[in-house]
């Protein structure tokens, strides 16, 4: 029998005692959704739980031998979606007015290998409206708060999930990264966050935003954790042309590494307690006998605006099926052209009309070459960039964000300052590289998170880095913030 509440476990721990037959499912689903009852009204992690479902198929994984059990490696863990990824017979809005009564009639590939596997899906996790936001204060249907300090974001735009996994509302979600939106949220929530390879995990079913960046993730307490997740929804899709088999996994040697250590990732507008503790755990690392290399990534000045270009190109082609016809919301018009113009403005939210039109501006006649085109050609430059660097090093380390978890409502009037907390993370999706944030230390008791950054293809080796440094760091107290 479990000594400590079932919500406090990491979820390896949850699918031991299940298939040793110490705790049913059903013991281990209650559990947390009663920690949801109990904390979510003050946390707002959720958009949706589903209370009857879970505890259903809870239920059904209860009548498994143990060796079904054991052959599925979530078997009786709850999880939690991102509400941008498909969910048959569940709401999937994007955050957003326009999808708020959408219910889809398929999963993503991502669902269908959670299920698979065992895991229980427990309910979908708000959001950035359609991804596009680091705060997740752009969500149309819900807020959000940190769960270390309720008058704070917990980042986004997969703050739902980040916060649902702080709070111990569930041990695993997913989520989605575009420019960070994975690692910067699991950096201000203090939890282990991981943005695979582009195309190592499918995006079949994911709401697209810039389809070139977009890329699902696992988030955790722990790597081990994340790892186990991540190991669950990577592979090939025939759903999805870009998604890799994981045969072409690129090894690392086992150590000592060369760490890369990039000198535009310490300059001007870094927190204190942010370089404090990232400079900890370099010297953690040095310790450890692995070679701190000072490096250059030249083109990182460039990554905000070029990243700021091609997302947004690439999202006002995506968000235009969403126009009234098919599905979801739709406004009376006198006419056809009326009538798209007054859903997407009463459906859209201010940040996603503000992308639109940047991205729409980019690409007008007239102006291709210089905004669009110029911004691909800098993303090259970056990505080379990176090649060049992992000629010389193993890994680079860098903090995950310049700065902690900020107030609510404090940068509603400045998105350029919004915009500059993704300046470590974007240059990773332009890259198409692997990213993992996991926790350093607590500074002005918030978490502050450590980026570790691989060559393509090397995700489970970028997960075998960074468990070699977690027992060093100082251990995070949970619950976080939050009454039980």
């Amino acid at each position: 029998m479990a000594s400590k509440p079932l919500w406090t476990y990491e979820a390896h721990t949850l699918h031991d005692l299940f298939c040793e037959g110490a705790v049913s499912a059903e013991e281990i689903v209650t559990s947390h959704l009663a920690r949801i009852r109990a904390v979510d009204a003050s946390v707002g992690a959720f958009l949706y739980v589903d209370e009857a479902g879970a505890v259903a198929e809870a239920r059904r994984q209860d009548q498994w031998s143990a060796a079904e059990r054991r052959e599925r490696p979530l078997s009786g863990v709850p999880v939690a979606v991102k509400d941008n990824i498909v969910t048959q017979g569940m709401p999937t809005t994007a955050g957003s007015k326009i999808l708020g009564e959408f219910v889809s009639p398929y999963d993503a590939t991502v669902v269908v290998k959670l299920k698979q596997a065992g895991a229980v899906i427990i309910g979908k996790t708000n959001l950035d409206e359609f991804a596009m936001g680091s705060s997740t204060e752009h969500s149309a249907l819900a807020e959000t708060r940190n769960p270390w300090d309720l008058s704070r974001v917990p980042g986004g735009s997969s703050g739902g999930s980040a916060a649902a996994v702080a709070a111990q509302l569930v041990p695993l979600a997913l989520g989605s990264d575009t420019g960070g939106s994975i690692r910067q949220p699991s950096s201000y929530c203090g939890i282990v966050g991981m943005k695979p390879t582009y195309g190592r995990v499918s995006r079949y079913g994911l709401i697209a935003f810039a389809s070139s960046l977009d890329q699902i993730g696992p988030m955790a307490r722990s790597i081990r954790d994340a790892r186990l997740l991540y190991h669950v929804i990577q592979g090939a899709d025939r759903h999805d042309s870009t998604a890799l088999s994981s045969a072409g996994d690129r090894t690392v040697s086992g150590g000592p590494w060369r760490i890369g250590v990039p000198r535009e990732y310490f300059g001007e507008g870094m927190d204190a307690g942010v370089r404090r503790l990232t400079e900890a755990a370099l010297e953690r690392l040095r310790g450890m006998g692995h070679a701190l290399v000072e490096i250059s990534l030249p083109h990182t000045s460039y990554a905000i605006a070029t990243y700021y270009l091609i997302a947004p190109a690439e999202a006002s082609s995506n968000l235009s099926r969403f126009d009234g016809v098919r599905y979801g919301m739709r406004a009376e018009g006198r006419d056809l052209l009326t009538m798209y113009e007054k859903t997407r403005d009463e459906g859209f939210g201010a940040e996603v009309k503000r992308r639109i039109l940047l991205g729409t501006h980019a690409l007008s006649a007239g102006y291709y070459d210089a905004y669009y085109l110029t911004a691909q050609k800098v993303r090259t430059l970056i990505r080379q960039d990176f090649d060049k660097a992992f000629q010389e090093v193993d890994f680079i380390v860098t903090p995950t964000t310049p700065d902690v978890a900020f107030r609510r409502g404090e940068r509603d009037d400045d998105p350029i300052k919004m915009y500059l907390g993704d300046v470590y993370t974007v240059t990773a999706n332009l890259a198409g590289i692997p990213g993992l944030s996991m926790p350093a230390g607590v500074a002005d008791g918030l978490p502050v998170g450590l980026q570790w950054l691989a060559p393509g293809l090397a995700d489970t080796a970028l997960f075998d880095a960074a468990a070699t440094l977690e027992p060093q760091m100082e251990p995070m107290v949970w619950p976080m913030g939050v009454e039980a």
